[in-house]
């Protein structure tokens, strides 16, 4: 294995994850104040935030990994 191929790799994860964590940010606090708009109540207020982190989240981690894993795939082919 070539470092440049290491640090490629290293790169594109990091990538994911700043992203996926802006958006996760963006996403959830958006929710939030939505939500809060809606409502007066502090717990559907948290419900509905900890339901959407957790939603947000699980649909990240699996897009980034099948995004991931067909661009090594795509990578070994080529």
């Amino acid at each position: 294995m070539k470092a440049e191929d290491h640090y490629t790799t290293i790169s594109n994860w990091l990538r994911a994850a700043v992203l996926g964590a802006n958006d996760g940010i963006l996403s959830g606090a958006s929710l939030a104040i939505g939500i809060a708009a809606a409502s007066t109540s502090k717990e559907a207020i948290v419900l509905a935030a900890l339901a959407g982190l957790a939603a947000s989240s699980f649909s990240m981690a699996a897009g980034a990994y099948v995004s991931l894993s067909s661009h090594s795939n795509l990578e070994v082919l080529i």
